[in-house]
């Protein structure tokens, strides 16, 4: 439990007493065996559902964190994307770099070494920082009937999702995962890789975290029925085999308000 009110604290006591938190949740909620059980489970689906990673009043700090960062920087985006065969991105969004720029939190939490090591343990591999600044944070508010990110894959390997709000699954909102596919930007073949294999479904409660590999993991998340509000924290970290991608696309659309491969009509 924390001792001492953000106001009280140092930076360097702060940084601290976060580490310190996160490492006693990690030691009291994963064993040897546990991780391998859960490694085995993430190697097999892509998505490992790991909200035990983090303390409690750490996911609730968050979420407090979106909610100010949201209110400063939030900026609309709704576009089709070329790069994945027109599928759309309808919500709000705060840009990695006002993120990164405006949130001591933020970049303290992702920077922890008791999380990355975790990870690490979980994926079998080291994580590295991301290769880009634009895709290392990534704040997103669906908010709106029908607000969706639409199939896609991400550039880099991993990312750690923070579901900080999340309306009843009968709103919507649930995540969608075909594992072990790949992302041909010129030729996506989404409707393909739907058609040829299982589509799993995973629903969430506010506060809860996943783990997804998602340069080989096609996801979605299932368009809002009605206004309501979903709230997401993405934190991208890459691989070795990331820092030899060649990234030359127009269609980084989080981080721009147009981009070329965007049809904006």
């Amino acid at each position: 439990m924390y001792i001492y009110s953000h106001g009280e604290m140092t930076n360097f006591t702060k940084v601290n007493v976060w580490e310190e938190e996160i490492q006693q949740n990690i030691a009291n909620n994963f064993s040897e065996s546990s991780l391998t059980f859960l490694s085995h489970q993430f190697k097999r689906d892509g998505f490992l559902k790991v909200p035990q990673i983090m303390p409690l009043q750490i996911r609730q700090e968050m979420k407090q964190e979106a909610l100010r960062l949201l209110e400063l920087h939030s900026e609309r985006r709704d576009l089709k994307l070329a790069t994945t065969g027109n599928t759309p991105r309808n919500m709000s969004v705060v840009t990695s770099e006002n993120i990164a720029e405006s949130s001591e939190f933020v970049n303290t939490i992702y920077r922890s070494e008791a999380l990355k090591n975790i990870l690490e343990k979980l994926a079998g591999e080291p994580f590295l920082a991301c290769p880009s600044k634009d895709e290392e944070f990534l704040i997103t508010r669906h908010e709106k009937s029908g607000d969706t990110h639409g199939w896609h894959w991400g550039d880099y390997r991993y990312a750690l999702i923070w579901i900080l709000e999340t309306p009843p699954i009968e709103h919507g909102g649930m995540l969608q995962c075909v594992p072990h596919t790949s992302w041909d930007k010129t030729n996506p073949r989404i409707h393909e890789y739907l058609c040829e294999n299982p589509i799993s479904t995973y629903g969430f409660v506010t506060s809860d975290i996943y783990l997804l590999k998602s340069d080989t993991t096609l996801h979605r998340t299932v368009p809002l029925n009605r206004d309501s509000t979903r709230i997401m924290l993405n934190m991208t970290w890459g691989c070795l085999d990331d820092q030899k991608r060649n990234l030359n696309e127009n269609d980084r659309w989080w981080a721009e308000k147009e981009v070329v491969a965007g049809n904006y009509s």
